[in-house]
């Protein structure tokens, strides 16, 4: 009887510590349908986010300058769910929002911006080169550069580069603030879906 507790006990460590090291094949009852869920949550709050920043006209001297409201949403799913699940949450959102709200333009300047920027949040994340905070500021500064980037292919001149300095300056601005608020609300969603 003893020598079966001690194998039980090696069995359960063992377990714990391949799931701690992401080495599991299975996830935990429920995971997927909290991340089903969060999921879900996360692209309607996106929508929702998107187009009340269509309706707030802001104008600091340069066309294109927003608030990244819905930046908000990618944060908390990089930080909640990863990189792949945020990538499809900001197509799914930017492919609506152009369809329902803009015009079909703004569908590829808006996966330029998304998919440069994605990118730089999800290796400073990985390689942990900065806080919350950090990221987000790199990731609208990133934001506005893949924009501008598509911008210049598309009108086939580099003059749009003329408008950088003032959306990189409202990009740091927003991506801070930003970036605050997405610890605020990482830090609540983990506790919610902790206690579901």
């Amino acid at each position: 009887m003893p020598n079966q507790k001690k194998a039980v006990k090696k069995s359960y460590k063992n377990s714990a510590v391949t799931v701690k090291k992401g080495q599991a094949t299975k996830q935990a009852p429920g995971a997927s349908a909290r991340n089903a869920a969060l999921f879900g949550i996360l692209t309607a709050l996106a929508l929702v986010l998107g187009y009340v920043e269509s309706l707030v006209p802001v104008y600091l001297g340069a066309p294109g300058v927003k608030l990244g409201l819905a930046n908000l949403v990618t944060m908390v799913g990089l930080y909640c769910m990863g990189a792949k699940e945020t990538a499809l949450i900001s197509v799914v959102r930017i492919l609506l929002s152009g369809i329902l709200f803009g015009p079909p333009s703004a569908i590829l300047f808006g996966l330029s911006g998304t998919a440069l920027s994605l990118t730089i949040m999800a290796l400073c994340k990985r390689f942990r080169l900065f806080g919350m905070v950090g990221v987000s500021i790199l990731g609208g500064v990133a934001h506005n550069i893949g924009q501008f980037l598509m911008a210049a292919f598309v009108v086939n001149t580099f003059g749009v580069f003329s408008y950088l300095p003032v959306l990189l300056t409202a990009g740091c601005t927003a991506g801070a603030l930003i970036g605050l608020l997405g610890g605020i609300l990482v830090g609540r969603v983990n506790r919610l879906f902790r206690s579901v």
